[in-house]
């Protein structure tokens, strides 16, 4: 349209031979005529980049905060572990408060990322500045965190925790939820337990929203508009999952090892191993001696018969119990009855 006005006004002059000069306000007037049209054909959400921040590292990133206050708790604990034992355990809420507010006042209060996001290279932006501001080189710039936003992220995180954890251990204390309680008691419980159902119900509506759109990992972040973006565009993503894979052998190890032992039978493994053991020549007369399930002397000695080693009471009588055919952990041979030292025999089959 501009080339056409200008092709026009070219025409207009060599018809009549001289080119007046344009008037002062034509690019005025040109410029709030097209303007509307350049609006329409370039809408205003094109003017940032849109960016997509990795779900991973934002999760990741909460975890280890999580891990980080839990090593300098541990590390707090050792400080009075030579104090009263359980002096702690009724200051557990405002031990926890004092140090998130360490994290707080040395990580964003100061702008700086807290240590589970400087680790995986994010950081806080306040998206409710970007609407004032122009077209976007990246989609990572932006201003941080407001100070109103600072304050309110501190009494949600910090403030809300400890007032919530006070109240709970406070009304579990008093029993508020008993029958026999005051009828405002039971109301105050009541409350407590919806409020608590009403947030855990919009934490997983927030989570379903977070996966989908990948903003907001939690509902505080999402009230105070605090978006989580990378601190370097040029920063990659170095996960070794080395330690990962080793960690997750072992813990299928371990599960595999305990589904199976309750299956096998102790005393036969023993005697299955005892030829690749040392000798029997070896064996002391003092070892034959002590009770050879809980290797002390017996407090109350009963023989295995037919072949009369000595057990306590109780480890012979359990294992005859648990076994109907339990053999004896000496000389492999099966015990049909048991014989208090000195006394009568006593039958060790079990109904």
């Amino acid at each position: 349209m501009v080339r056409e006005t200008l092709a026009s006004s070219s025409s207009s002059g060599s018809i009549s031979g001289a080119s007046p000069p344009p008037a002062e306000d034509e690019w005025a007037k040109t410029h709030q005529r097209l303007y509307p049209l350049w609006k329409d054909l370039t809408p205003s959400h094109q003017s940032t980049i849109p960016i997509s921040i990795s779900r991973v590292n934002q999760v990741d990133a909460g975890r280890l905060d999580i891990e980080m206050s839990a090593m300098l708790k541990e590390q707090l604990l050792k400080v009075f572990s030579l104090m009263k034992p359980g002096m702690l355990f009724h200051y557990e809420p405002e031990l926890d408060a004092f140090l998130e507010f360490l994290i707080w006042r040395f990580s964003i209060w100061v702008d700086k990322p807290t240590p589970g996001n400087a680790l995986m290279n994010l950081r806080y932006r306040d998206e409710r500045a970007l609407e004032t501001r122009g077209k976007f080189r990246t989609g990572l710039e932006g201003p941080g965190l407001t100070f109103a936003q600072k304050l309110w992220y501190c009494f949600a995180t910090v403030g809300g925790q400890y007032i919530w954890a006070r109240l709970q251990s406070f009304s579990a204390f008093r029993r508020w939820g008993d029958s026999e309680q005051r009828p405002l008691a039971r109301r105050a419980w009541f409350l407590i337990q919806r409020l608590e159902g009403f947030y855990k119900a919009a934490s997983f509506s927030n989570l379903l929203i977070f996966l989908y759109t990948g903003r907001y990992r939690n509902l505080i972040e999402r009230a105070i508009q605090a978006r989580l973006v990378y601190g370097s565009p040029h920063m990659n993503r170095a996960v070794s999952f080395e330690y990962m894979n080793r960690q997750l052998v072992w813990n299928e190890f371990s599960e595999m090892l305990l589904l199976l032992l309750p299956l096998l039978n102790s005393s036969s493994v023993k005697n299955f191993l005892l030829p690749f053991g040392k000798d029997k020549s070896s064996t002391s007369a003092e070892d034959e001696t002590l009770c050879p399930i809980c290797q002390t002397n017996p407090t109350l000695p009963f023989l295995a018969l037919p072949c009369e080693h000595r057990y306590c009471y109780y480890c012979l009588r359990t294992r005859c119990s648990a076994t109907t055919s339990f053999r004896c952990s000496r000389c492999n041979e099966p015990v049909i009855a048991m014989q208090r030292h000195g006394g009568l025999k006593d039958s060790a089959s079990t109904s």
